[in-house]
């Protein structure tokens, strides 16, 4: 069981179960919150464990082994002192690693040993640091309640002080001084293990609570960030549109511009291109890059150039800022193609190349080689032609 289910169980909350309902920002705080929730019970386990093993060798012990001679039937007391010992290793063991406990049978094997004890202990050694049962039962049933219910913890440590008073019962102790000292024992090895177990599990829930507080500052950070980016993208993405085709249109529209001069045109055709592909840029597809290269291949074949697209592996997640440096030379290119065109895209985990081959033709209204980009992009550019073919490439490598 995790600390998770562990932790609202001993505060007395069932957990509801996992996968159950949508995934809410309630339950984003809970899966935040669950590693701090983590750390700080098994921080509490740690000291559980300390107290019960420091408390059963350093105090246990030496009294047993002190009044030895003394006790009624030292073998019984002994060996229930070892038979404790293990229960406190299995379940330390089982604790620190996360593991669970039979607690049934774990309780039981604890109170026979502390039936057996009190039994074989001796009416002269009731009262003495030999009966260890008295302070040192108590923080081993801590350990094998650890995670449950504190109303669990509440009844067995009950159940002890039953047992200790049918001892006294049982040993004719019935004196005013002896049942007031059974009542001074009884609270001190109540108050403290209960004390423990109750701390832990409240810094445990407090922990979690501020670890939770604070994943919901970070997201609504990173929500604030996510929209002031997403809105300045918007901008530039409208500078972009506006600038490509603001100038041709107002020429047009001023009458400075002849719709049937083939530079006109063209300009024309390359500003519908670049608009096609900026608004590509938007769109939220699995693989951006050959979205935006098709959604220009697709208005190239608008125009009647026949177009070959042939893609090879899947390119890699890409920044806009390449995937427009990748794009832009061959969607101008495009513009130019006369006849057919072959578009190839040929990605790896850490480079994409694109190709474009098309008929050469020198004439007044074609374009020249395609404007460098910054040298800080990471993307190459070559362009070649020998009067009848032309070759476009952009290159992406990882640095």
């Amino acid at each position: 069981m995790t600390a998770e289910p562990r932790t609202l169980l001993a505060l007395g909350v069932r957990p509801r179960a996992s996968g159950a309902g949508p995934f809410t920002a309630d339950r984003a705080r809970v899966d935040a919150g669950l590693p701090v929730a983590q750390a700080s019970e098994r921080g509490g386990r740690v000291v559980a464990v300390t107290i019960a093993a420091t408390w059963h060798v350093a105090i246990g012990l030496p009294a047993v082994l002190a009044a030895w001679p003394r006790l009624t039937v030292p073998l019984v007391v002994g060996a229930g002192w070892l038979v404790v010992a293990g229960v406190g290793g299995f379940a330390a063991a089982r604790l620190l690693t996360g593991g669970r406990l039979p607690v049934r049978r774990l309780v039981a094997v604890l109170f026979a040993v502390d039936v057996a004890v009190f039994a074989a202990a001796g009416p002269e050694q009731l009262f003495t640091p030999a009966n260890w049962v008295w302070s040192t039962l108590g923080w081993f049933l801590v350990l094998v309640c650890w995670g449950r219910r504190v109303t669990l913890l509440g009844a067995l440590l009950c159940g002890h002080a039953v047992v200790a008073l049918t001892a006294l019962l049982g040993h004719g102790a019935t004196a005013p001084a002896d049942l007031a000292r059974y009542a001074m024992y009884c609270y001190g090895q109540v108050s403290l293990p209960v004390a423990i177990f109750v701390g832990s599990t409240a810094i445990s829930a407090l922990a979690r609570s501020r670890a939770d507080a604070a994943a919901l500052a970070l997201a609504a950070t990173a929500q604030r960030d996510a929209a002031e980016q997403a809105r300045q993208s918007r901008r530039d993405r409208l500078g972009l549109v506006s600038g490509t085709a603001e100038r041709v249109l107002g020429e047009l529209a001023e009458g400075r511009a002849d719709p049937g001069d083939p530079e006109v045109q063209r300009r024309c055709a390359l500003a519908a291109a670049r608009l096609r592909r900026l608004i590509a840029e938007s769109d939220d597809v699995p693989d951006p890059l050959l979205h935006e290269l098709r959604a220009a291949a697709d208005l190239a074949e608008r125009r009647g150039l026949a177009i070959d697209l042939v893609t090879v592996g899947v390119p890699p997640p890409l920044p806009v800022r390449i995937r427009r440096r990748l794009a832009e030379p061959l969607t101008t290119a495009l513009v130019d193609a006369r006849g057919w065109a072959r578009l190839t895209v040929v990605s790896g985990p850490d480079e994409v190349a694109i190709g474009l081959v098309t008929p050469d033709h020198l004439t007044p209204d074609s374009t020249g080689p395609p404007a460098e980009g910054p040298d800080d992009d990471q993307v190459v550019l070559l362009d070649e032609r020998d009067g009848t073919i032309r070759w476009t490439q952009t290159r992406w490598r990882r640095r």
